[in-house]
């Protein structure tokens, strides 16, 4: 899945190199008209999409393949974005402005993941090119730079280490999933010294294809957990924190990449669902029992036998979401990889 991934990045960059014209719906980046009429998702998860939420003057505030975002104390969002000409994290107020951009020193960012309270707040953006994983301040002061852990074995070059997310616990003790290397969750203390790791690459319970997101689950107040993306293979699994598999949640037909909780259930942003070869992909949101309640930018979902009958993209809505950010009111907003440099767009929470 990766060196398809790679592939198509690849075709992309030579596509337009040769003139490759894409579709007429440009996301709002060219002569915008304010579209608000499209409503998306089901039952009691329905939206409408605002595609010009996020954008901007690509000349003044440039975008490359945009990941993840999050958002701070103030309600400000921070999202990472890739490229060796542009910031990597802009920073967004709740009404699409983007306030400010920081930080060059991370042109593969991929991950970001934020802990702490006000002033203490901090991120931890990870890398998958540069091989590295940071901590910094909310303004881009780096406190923390780790590359691989060579206390594993199953690591014997840097290159090899290419960490997608990252997981942070309330002590400060924080996971990285390296999804795009080794496929290992490496459990670090709160001074970025190595304590274990466990999972790999493979089909076993205990192992992953693709490790891209992780999150903990504190859903469960008395049991906290480890939810970790195996996004190849189409589903996530739930581990202990010190590692022990509990459960696989198979999602069939959807290429998912980081868990996001909020309130009592769990949103996904599925990438892809048939093929990385053109725009596709959806949102989709679980309840408490791991079912799907909504598709946004899909078919309703449906099940069959207590199996998840694979969705199908609506056509429109999405180019490649990766990841899904929710506001206090429900609203979500999405960064999208590999999607003609479009910036985030924002569902408005019916």
């Amino acid at each position: 899945m990766k060196k398809t991934r790679r592939h198509f990045i690849k075709n992309t960059l030579v596509a337009s190199a040769a003139g490759f014209i894409l579709p007429s719906e440009t996301f709002g980046i060219i002569n915008p008209t304010k579209n608000m009429s499209s409503i998306v998702g089901h039952g009691n998860f329905t939206y409408n999409v605002d595609k010009e939420w996020g954008v901007q003057d690509p000349s003044k505030t440039p975008v490359n393949d945009c990941h993840e975002m999050v958002m701070d104390s103030n309600g400000h969002i921070l999202m990472t974005t890739t490229g060796t000409n542009n910031d990597n994290i802009l920073v967004y107020d709740k009404s699409g402005k983007v306030l400010k951009s920081w930080g060059q020193e991370f042109p593969g960012a991929h991950g970001l993941s934020i802990m702490g309270e006000g002033k203490d707040q901090f991120l931890f953006i990870t890398d998958p090119d540069s091989h590295k994983v940071w901590k910094t301040t909310l303004d881009g002061k780096i406190l923390m730079t780790l590359s691989r852990p060579k206390e594993i074995d199953g690591y014997t070059e840097d290159e090899q280490f290419k960490p997608t997310e990252t997981a942070i616990l309330p002590n400060g003790e924080f996971y990285v999933a390296d999804g795009y290397g080794e496929n290992y969750i490496i459990h670090y203390n709160a001074n970025g010294e190595y304590m274990n790791h466990f999972g790999g690459t493979g089909n076993k319970s205990n192992e992953f294809n693709c490790c891209h997101g992780i999150t903990l689950d504190t859903r469960d107040k008395s049991n906290p957990t480890l939810l970790i993306t195996s996004r190849a293979s189409q589903e996530f699994k739930r581990f202990s924190l010190n590692g022990q598999h509990l459960e696989t949640v198979p999602l069939p037909g959807c290429s998912i990449c980081r868990p996001v909780i909020h309130g009592d259930n769990l949103y996904f942003a599925v990438i892809v669902t048939k093929t990385w070869d053109s725009w596709d992909g959806m949102l989709a949101v679980l309840d408490t029992d791991n079912k799907v309640v909504s598709l946004p930018g899909g078919d309703a979902p449906q099940y069959l036998n207590g199996v998840l009958q694979e969705p199908i993209y609506d056509g429109k809505t999405f180019r490649n979401p990766h990841d899904v950010l929710i506001d206090n009111d429900g609203n979500l907003y999405v960064p999208q990889w590999a999607s003609g440099k479009t910036y985030p767009i924002k569902l408005n929470r019916i």
